[in-house]
């Protein structure tokens, strides 16, 4: 008998007593775990958390967001940024257009064109504290998917604290299983087998997370 046979059969004895004609959604599910951890310090344990990520955290207010992003870009000597659809105008505001160059995020974009360009700039759908994690959802300050995975730059902005909630349990209701949600713990990287660290290789090398609070 092999390892799946001995699998399988667990679950039609664990199942033996579920009457056919009964459907999952038939059935409540208890959910009387512990939601959180409640850390007196959710924003602060989020900013802990993507450090240790070895993202990049700033945090400011919301006068100060579009000199702030407008820095940011400088400092990173991009040339290009690619602009969600729904993303607040007055985000960008003192990023000089003349030497900046705007790049909307349209379907007739390439990824080849996206790989040239230098940085991205979004929102978020929720961040979540005692995982340090962004998720983005798609959303009209946020744009596709490729716009954020493609750029080697991704400067996302996070309202504190309406944006954070204590854990994943929290975060979940507030998500749709139908949108292209986006999970993201830091820049992108991977290891070998010798543990010698690479970055950006499915997504941005840098990640920047402002931290506004309204």
């Amino acid at each position: 008998m092999s390892a799946r046979d001995v699998v399988l059969g667990r679950v039609r004895r664990a199942l033996a007593d579920v009457p056919r004609e009964e459907r999952p959604e038939q059935v409540p599910v208890v959910r009387d775990y512990l939601a959180s951890h409640s850390p007196a310090d959710p924003v602060g344990m989020l900013a802990e958390h993507l450090a240790d990520y070895r993202a990049l955290v700033h945090r400011t207010d919301a006068g100060g967001l579009p000199e702030l992003i407008a820095r940011l870009l400088a400092e990173r000597g991009s040339g290009s940024v690619v602009v969600p659809a729904g993303l607040p105008k007055g985000w960008l505001s003192a990023v000089p257009a003349d030497t900046v160059r705007r790049v909307p995020d349209a379907p007739s974009v390439t990824a080849a064109e996206l790989d040239a360009v230098d940085s991205v700039v979004t929102g978020c759908a929720v961040a979540i504290a005692e995982t340090g994690t962004i998720v983005l959802d798609g959303g009209p300050d946020q744009g596709r998917r490729r716009t954020t995975l493609v750029p080697d730059h991704h400067v996302v902005v996070v309202r504190v604290p309406d944006q954070v909630v204590e854990s994943v349990g929290q975060a979940l209701p507030l998500l749709s299983p139908v949108r292209p949600l986006t999970w993201i713990s830091g820049p992108s990287a991977t290891s070998d087998i010798e543990l010698d660290r690479v970055e950006g290789v499915h997504g941005p090398r840098t990640l920047e997370v402002v931290l506004v609070r309204e």
